[in-house]
C-alpha cells in the first residue's frame, strides 16, 4: 500500500531552505477555514463609537401632559363655547336686513329684538355701523342703525355671504316694556372625543445566539451593557417601541374611510386615533412661513405678534411652551436678539412661574425664557423635529406651542373634580389589567419556559390615545 499523501510531510507543510516568513508558514484569518493558530490579533475597540449620540426621542409628552387611565374603548370631553354672541358669516341684503349665513346645529335664536348690535366688515375691521334689533327671523336679522334710518352705502355694498360681522353688545327698552320678546338661550353642548390604538412589537432571539458571547461591548441608551450582542438588539426594540407610544400621539390621524387591513380579522375596522398636529390643525391655530424668508429677526418680530393677537382671541393663557426645529429656533433667538438691541436677550424678563420662578431649574430643563406683552414663554429644541430618521427628513412642521395652562374636570374614576394638562395621554387599565406599557417574556430561553420554542421572544405593547383639550391655544408653525 502507498501513502496517501505520497509523503512523510502534510501537504500543506511546505519546508523551506531557509528560516523565513512565507505565506505559506500561517494560516489565513480570512480565508473561512476555522483558524484559530492565528497569533497576530488585531488591536479591538470592544465599544461601538456612539456616533449619533442619544437616539431617543421620546420626552416631549412628560414635559407638557400626564397620563391617565380609563375604561373605555372612546374617551369624550366638552368644551365650553364663547360667551357672548356673535357671527363672521354675514350679509348686508337690503337697507334694514343682515342674512347670517348659519352651520348647523347653530341658531340665529341667539340674537333677540331690541338687543344692540355692531357690524363690521371682515376685510378691514374699520367699516362699523351700530344698530338695534327690530325682528328676527330664520337666518335674518331686521336692524335699525342709530345714526341713519338704514345702514351705509358701504355696509350695503358687502352684499357676499362672509362680508360682514356682527355683535352683541347689548339692549336697549323703553318704559315700562314687557319681555315677551325676550327669548331665553341655552348654552350649547361642543364635543370631542377621541380614541385609543393598540401598539405592538416584538423582539425573537434564538437559544444558540443568545448564548453566544461576542467581542464587541454593548452599551446602550438604557444602561445596558455585557458581551451578549442580543441585549443590544432586545434593548434597541425597547427604546424604538418607547418612541413609537409618543410618536403615535404626535402623528396619529383619524381613518377618514372604513376599511380592514388585509392582515386584520374581518369586521375589524381600522378607527386610527387623533394626535396632537391633526387636532390643531382641525382645531387650533396653524401660523404658515414664521419670520419667512427675511432677514434674521426683522420679519419675525411682526409674525410672533400676529400670533399673540391671535392668542387675546382664544383664552390668552399667559404661559406657554415653544417646542422648535432648528431653523425656528434660530427664527426665535434673532427676534429675542432684536428685542435686546442686537445682543442675546437676557432669560430674566420672563417670570418663570411653571418653574417655581427658578430660572436655574427651566434651563437645566432645556428651557429658556422670554416675555412679550401680557405672555410668557419657555423655548426648546424638539430633538423630534430635527432627527434625521423623523421628522427631521421633512420640513413641514416647524414647531409648536403648548398652552402650559391646566383645565378643571370631572373624573369619574376618581369621582371628583380634578384639573388636567389641556394635553394628557390616556391608556387603557382596570383593576386587572393595565395596558399603559405592557412588556413579557414568552419561549424557553432567557428564564422563560412557556412553550417548547427554543428562542425567547419579548412582546411590548400599549393601548393608549391623546386627549387635546381647549385645541385652540395651540399654535402650529408650518413652512409655506
Amino acid at each position: 500500500m502507498a501513502f496517501a499523501t505520497g509523503g512523510s510531510f502534510p501537504p500543506s507543510l511546505v519546508p523551506s531552505q531557509r528560516r523565513q516568513t512565507l505565506s505559506g508558514n500561517y494560516l489565513n484569518w480570512a480565508d473561512g477555514t476555522s483558524d484559530f493558530a492565528q497569533q497576530y490579533l488585531p488591536e479591538l475597540y470592544e465599544q461601538e463609537v456612539e456616533r449619533y449620540g442619544n437616539r431617543t426621542l421620546s420626552g416631549f409628552l412628560r414635559m407638557v401632559g400626564a397620563e391617565m387611565p380609563m375604561t373605555s374603548d372612546q374617551v369624550i370631553w366638552s368644551e365650553q363655547n364663547r360667551l357672548h354672541v356673535a357671527y363672521n358669516q354675514v350679509a348686508c341684503t337690503g337697507a334694514n336686513q343682515l342674512t347670517v349665513t348659519l352651520t348647523a346645529p347653530a341658531t340665529i335664536a341667539a340674537v333677540k329684538v331690541n338687543q344692540t348690535i355692531l357690524v363690521s366688515d371682515n376685510a378691514t375691521g374699520l367699516i362699523t355701523q351700530k344698530a338695534i334689533v327690530t325682528n328676527v327671523a330664520l337666518g335674518v336679522i331686521t336692524a335699525t342703525p342709530y345714526d341713519t334710518a338704514a345702514f351705509s352705502v358701504a355696509i350695503q355694498a358687502l352684499a357676499g355671504a362672509s362680508d360682514l360681522s356682527l355683535f352683541v353688545y347689548g339692549s336697549e327698552w323703553e318704559k315700562g316694556s314687557s319681555d315677551a320678546a325676550t327669548v331665553s338661550i341655552t348654552p350649547g353642548f361642543q364635543e370631542y372625543s377621541n380614541s385609543p390604538i393598540i401598539l405592538r412589537d416584538k423582539y425573537q432571539v434564538n437559544g444558540s445566539d443568545a448564548s453566544q458571547i461576542g467581542w464587541v461591548e454593548v452599551a446602550t441608551e438604557d444602561g445596558t451593557s455585557g458581551y451578549l450582542w442580543y441585549l443590544k438588539a432586545e434593548s434597541e426594540t425597547r427604546l424604538r417601541f418607547e418612541d413609537y407610544m409618543e410618536m403615535a400621539m404626535v402623528e396619529g390621524e383619524l381613518a377618514g374611510h372604513a376599511f380592514t387591513p388585509g392582515s386584520w380579522t374581518a369586521g375589524n375596522v381600522l378607527k386610527g386615533t387623533e394626535g396632537l398636529f391633526a387636532a390643531i390643525t382641525a382645531r387650533g391655530n396653524v401660523y404658515n412661513g414664521f419670520a419667512g424668508a427675511a432677514a434674521p429677526g426683522s420679519g419675525a418680530m411682526a409674525d410672533f405678534d400676529a400670533i399673540l393677537n391671535q392668542l387675546d382671541k382664544q383664552g390668552a393663557i399667559e404661559e406657554n411652551m415653544l417646542f422648535l426645529s432648528r431653523q425656528t429656533a434660530l427664527d426665535f433667538d434673532d427676534m429675542i436678539a432684536a428685542m435686546a438691541g442686537g445682543g442675546y436677550a437676557s432669560t430674566a424678563s420672563a417670570s418663570y412661574g411653571l418653574f417655581d420662578n427658578e430660572e436655574e431649574m427651566a434651563l437645566n430643563f432645556g428651557f429658556s425664557g422670554f416675555r412679550r406683552g401680557s405672555y410668557d414663554f419657555y423655548k426648546t429644541d424638539w430633538k423630534y423635529l430635527n432627527d434625521a430618521s423623523t421628522r427631521g427628513m421633512s420640513s413641514a412642521i416647524d414647531g409648536v406651542l403648548v398652552p402650559a395652562g391646566t383645565s378643571t374636570v370631572y373624573d369619574q374614576m376618581l369621582g371628583q373634580n380634578i384639573r388636567r394638562p389641556f394635553l394628557h395621554v390616556r391608556y387603557r387599565a382596570s383593576e386587572t389589567e393595565d395596558r399603559r406599557y405592557k412588556n413579557w417574556i414568552t419561549g424557553s430561553v432567557g428564564g422563560a419556559y412557556t412553550d417548547g420554542v427554543d428562542a425567547m421572544t419579548v412582546h411590548f405593547l400599549s393601548e393608549r390615545c391623546l386627549v387635546t383639550q381647549a385645541a385652540n391655544n395651540f399654535v402650529l408653525f408650518q413652512t409655506v
